[in-house]
């Protein structure tokens, strides 16, 4: 099952008063695995950012003077996104901003039921305990050494963490389920190769060692059936 977990960056809080996106988010996942396809995209919002908000998002007009506006970004959005599913924190916030945007731009907005809320899901889970996006991190050990800033793209890969912890963590990549008569073997999800290779935990000298003792054990050794 594919969908999209996003996030917005915007200048304010109020998309009917003028304000408008500035940083756009999405992450793909595929049976609620992070697939590593993704979409990005700043965007000239054509109007000032107030202080308050550069300090959260880094922001500033100038920086986005130069970017794409929604409207030249909306097609490929749109075709990013399809038919699936579209996840968010707080989605009530992210379907006003997006909706107007499309809006805006003479397109057709999504209608509520594209939208799942992770904030929704969260309280739901753990009434009376703090639901937002950094508190659920901590809450699933999940690393915030990336999130310096408030940033779209950041928020919606912790955001894909987040909801898979919210539907039973790792486990439901675990297929067990099955009709009576169907194949019923234990599948795995692939998860994306490393982008780089963990480094050996032993020293060249370790394992040379390693290496001489094993031989000393001679041809009958049982470490030989495991090619070492």
């Amino acid at each position: 099952m594919r969908e999209i977990i996003f996030d917005t960056e915007t200048t304010g809080l109020y998309p009917l008063e003028g304000d408008r996106i500035t940083e756009l988010g999405c992450v793909e996942v595929v049976n609620m695995i992070a697939t590593g396809c993704e979409f990005h995209a700043l965007i000239n919002p054509d109007r000032d950012i107030p202080a308050e908000v550069t300090a959260i998002t880094g922001h500033t007009r100038e920086m986005l003077r130069d970017k794409p506006r929604f409207e030249e970004v909306a097609d490929a959005f749109l075709a990013f996104v399809g038919d699936d599913v579209m996840v968010a924190h707080n989605a009530p916030f992210d379907r006003s901003f997006i909706n107007m945007e499309l809006t805006r731009a003479g397109l057709q907005p999504y209608p509520d039921n594209r939208f799942k809320d992770t904030a929704e899901m969260a309280r739901e889970r753990f009434p009376g305990s703090p639901a937002n996006l950094n508190a659920l991190c901590k809450r699933f050990d999940i690393s915030l050494e990336s999130r310096t800033k408030h940033g779209a793209l950041i928020d919606a890969y912790l955001l894909a963490e987040v909801y898979l912890e919210l539907n039973g963590g790792r486990t439901r990549a675990l297929d067990l389920s099955g009709l009576e008569g169907a194949d019923r073997t234990v599948r795995y999800t692939p998860r994306p190769q490393r982008p780089r290779p963990l480094a050996p935990a032993s020293t060249g000298d370790e394992r040379a060692r390693h290496a001489a003792f094993v031989a000393e054990m001679g041809d009958d050794r049982v470490w030989k059936n495991f090619g070492v």
